[in-house]
């Protein structure tokens, strides 16, 4: 071999060496199947950690929050008969109808208890759950008639995108149409302007969303603590507040192995309106039931 055939195999081979070390460089920067996968897993994991931290959060002042909404009927009450045992009553029609408002908070205080007792023994499995197969358009059409009265009243619509008939979810019938209507009523007392939106998606194979698309103020729980029990111009009425109504019905959407979260919705940008999407997950009926 003469001098220009040792320097022809001395550049091929240093082409080799680079385009191989090049190769190797690239496949080791850039991850594998099982990386790319156990990137996937931590990333959801991370969102599903995060999502319980600002539950338990939220969980963990539910006492606070329940034993505020009982003290505030409570005191109303203390106050209405510390006026008649003062002898503060002008006449005995005044007395009596302070003994009636008495009765009346009492009344619907008691209302209040019983709507927690009843989710914590759902809760604790002391009351059973039928679940059953639903037809989903149908359970919608119950909730926009029950709420029919109320959002003509009120005079703002609830418009309901009827899935198709053939969707059939699994669920408790009394507990899932009362979980619905508990939300839908939540945001017909808030709401001044603008509407609320009913409609599905399936979420997979086994789950469909139910998206219920509310104005923001409607349904945002982060109320300061002297707000928490709300009264409407419609009527006096003591009422769980925003975050403990929630709270209460995502309880009884887990025990019926469904979810409820509180996502960003598309409508607001389409109406110019600030909205919030109530995300209701429940599992849909498989083919081995």
């Amino acid at each position: 071999m003469n001098l220009i055939d040792w320097i022809y195999l001395g550049i091929g081979i240093g082409l080799g060496v680079g385009g191989y070390w090049l190769v190797a460089r690239r496949d080791a920067d850039a991850p594998t199947p099982a990386e790319l996968k156990l990137q996937q897993e931590l990333q959801q994991m991370q969102l599903a950690c995060s999502m319980a931290q600002e539950m338990s959060q939220f969980k963990a002042g539910f006492l606070a929050r329940t034993t505020h909404e009982l003290r505030s009927p409570l005191n109303g009450l203390l106050g209405l008969h510390q006026l008649i045992l003062s002898d503060l009553c002008e006449n005995p029609a005044e007395e009596r109808e302070f003994v009636a408002h008495a009765h009346e908070r009492s009344l619907k205080l008691l209302g209040l208890i019983d709507e927690i007792l009843n989710v914590s023994r759902v809760e604790h499995g002391t009351n059973k759950l039928e679940i059953q197969p639903l037809q989903l358009s149908h359970v919608l059409t119950e909730v926009s008639e029950i709420t029919r009265m109320l959002a003509a009243n009120r005079n703002f619509p609830v418009l309901i995108s009827e899935p198709d008939p053939e969707i059939y979810v699994l669920a408790d019938p009394r507990w899932f149409r009362q979980v619905l209507l508990n939300l839908v009523d939540l945001a017909l007392y808030q709401i001044e302007s603008g509407s609320i939106r009913i409609s599905t998606q399936p979420e997979s194979s086994t789950n469909i969303y139910t998206w219920i698309d509310v104005p923001t103020y409607t349904i945002d729980f982060d109320e300061p603590i002297d707000l928490m029990t709300q009264k409407t111009e419609t009527q006096d009425k003591i009422l769980p507040s925003k975050g403990t109504k929630l709270w209460l019905n995502q309880t009884l959407l887990e025990v019926m192995q469904g979810k409820l979260e509180i996502v960003n919705s598309p409508f607001s940008e389409e109406l110019g309106e600030h909205y919030t999407r109530v995300q209701i997950s429940i599992p849909l009926l498989s083919s081995e039931y």
